[in-house]
C-alpha cells in the first residue's frame, strides 16, 4: 500500500480538534485537508473499511443527506434555505461529510485532486464553450 502524506509527516489530530490549527478556505491547502482526513481515519484504524466501493457509496449517501435539506424547495427558495441560520449548521455538516468522503476516496485511490479537477475543467470547457453555453442549461449534446 502507498505511504500516505500524514504518515510521512507524522500528521495526527489525536481526536482533539483544538490541537489542530484552525482552517479557512483562504489559508488551507487541499493537501492539508487530505492529511487531516487521513490522520482521522488512520487513528481509528478505518482504512480496512474504506474501499473505493464503500467510499463511493458513502459519498452518494451523504450527498443525499445534503439534498434532503432542499427537497421540495423551489430553485430560487433553495438559496434562502441554505442561508437560514437555523438550517445552516446542518447543511454545512452534510457538505463537509461529502467533501471528507471525496478526500478519503482520493487518498485511498491515489488521485491528485488538483490534477483531476484541472483535467475535468478543461474537458468541460471544450464541451461547453462560452459562446454556445453561456446562460444555457442544455447538455453539451444539445448546444
Amino acid at each position: 500500500m502507498t505511504k500516505h502524506p500524514a504518515r510521512l509527516h507524522g500528521g495526527h489530530c489525536n481526536g482533539n480538534p483544538l490541537s489542530m490549527k484552525p482552517m479557512t478556505d483562504a489559508k488551507t491547502t487541499v493537501a492539508e485537508l487530505r492529511e487531516r482526513v487521513l490522520a482521522f481515519v488512520h487513528e481509528r484504524d478505518w482504512e480496512q473499511f474504506h474501499s473505493p466501493k464503500n467510499l463511493s457509496m458513502a459519498l452518494a449517501a451523504e450527498s443525499g443527506e445534503l439534498m434532503e435539506h432542499f427537497l421540495w424547495s423551489e430553485s430560487k427558495a433553495s438559496l434562502e434555505v441554505a442561508r437560514d441560520p437555523k438550517k445552516r449548521p446542518a447543511i454545512e455538516a452534510e457538505l463537509a461529510d461529502v467533501v471528507i468522503y471525496a478526500l478519503e476516496f482520493a487518498n485511498i485511490c491515489g488521485i491528485d485532486l488538483a490534477t483531476a479537477i484541472e483535467t475535468k475543467m478543461a474537458a468541460n470547457a471544450k464541451k461547453y464553450p462560452v459562446e454556445k453555453a453561456k446562460g444555457r442549461s442544455d447538455k453539451y449534446t444539445e448546444l
